[in-house]
């Protein structure tokens, strides 16, 4: 089972207090997640300021965009891997500008980019950039990732849709892997179909073991049906991470936490449906061993990569602290 560290490209004011994401400390997230060996790290996107986080502080948050961010993280690292988590589509107006971006960082980077995709925890953001528009996120997704696979297919291509056109595109180079993969985020069950459909994996955030077990079911079963191989697709949650000497500790320290605010902020969208569990009852916080015993039930679940584990910490020591704790204590324990 690969893991992988969140990266704060736009999660000041959301997951993280204001200021904590200066550039220098992106770069040092993203180094230190290499040299305690995460596979990869992942920065989220956003566009706007969401009207919670507006509310509680007086200075706006800084978000920084993803795909250029690892242009600077890709240069100042050897060997680990970035990927988007996830890189919003139905924000990105021009798909084959976003296919060029995405290609030129698989080259410059010789293969070290990974792509998640969905529509976006946060529908005002949307709203923002088109007020006046009346339709579907999913129905943008959905498009897009077509519109992307052709792009990095086809010599020539072309693609007509509702939200995405285009004619006779030679997007050139492909990219430098020979499959770049892609990553189809959201829990909602629309999502596994989609990641059967055109991509390379699943990812879905904060769900209980359970949840992930019945998703995963549903997928292998979706895969024979379409002639897939369901190995072949991956199973990579995000989740919440707190490690704690004692788990009253784990506990204390996580609810003071700028990331407890945002997990429940999410209840009425990316978060909906999760049942009775909680936060702390779902994601990986405790002590390391509850940690393992959590890891190793999603594991077991059918878990492939723990993708993008944000650690909850209100600085970026505490954050550096948790990252190399768990790398130590839990991470041998579960790849």
């Amino acid at each position: 089972m690969r893991v992988s560290a969140g990266l704060p490209t736009g999660m000041e004011g959301l997951t993280y207090p204001i200021p904590f994401s200066d550039p220098e400390n992106v770069i040092k997230i993203a180094q230190a997640a290499e040299k305690f060996g995460y596979d990869s790290v992942w920065g989220n996107d956003h566009m706007t300021t969401q009207n919670y986080v507006r509310a509680e502080f007086p200075v706006p948050p800084r978000f920084w965009e993803p795909l250029v961010t690892y242009a600077f993280v890709l240069s100042e690292t050897k060997t680990i891997k970035v990927g988007t988590g996830i890189l919003v589509l139905p924000m990105r107006h021009d798909i084959v500008v976003a296919a060029k971006q995405i290609v030129t960082l698989d080259h410059f980077g010789k293969g070290r980019l990974e792509l998640g995709i969905g529509i976006g925890a946060y529908r005002e953001e949307f709203k923002a950039l088109q007020p006046d528009a009346k339709i579907d996120r999913g129905d943008i997704v959905d498009e897009g990732l077509q519109a992307l696979n052709l792009l990095f297919k086809e010599r020539v291509a072309s693609f007509e849709g509702q939200y995405y056109k285009f004619k006779d595109v030679e997007l050139f180079p492909k990219p430098f892997q020979k499959k770049l993969p892609i990553y189809v985020s959201g829990n909602h069950a629309n999502n596994i179909e989609r990641a059967v459909k055109w991509a390379d994996g699943w990812l879905p955030a904060g769900m209980h073991v359970d949840r992930i077990r019945a998703g995963v079911k549903s997928l292998r079963e979706q895969a024979d049906k379409a002639g897939r191989d369901w190995k072949e697709i991956e199973v990579c949650p995000q989740f919440v991470v707190h490690v704690g000497k004692t788990r009253e500790k784990a506990l204390e320290s996580f609810r003071k936490s700028q990331m407890n605010k945002h997990l429940v902020s999410l209840q009425k969208s990316t978060l909906k449906g999760q049942g009775a569990a909680t936060h702390e009852e779902i994601n990986l916080i405790g002590t390391p061993a509850e940690v393992i015993d959590k890891a190793l039930a999603f594991k077991e679940a059918g878990v492939t990569h723990l993708l993008g584990l944000y650690f909850a910490a209100n600085s970026v020591p505490e954050l550096l602290d948790q990252m190399q704790l768990f790398a130590e204590e839990v991470m041998p324990k579960v790849k």
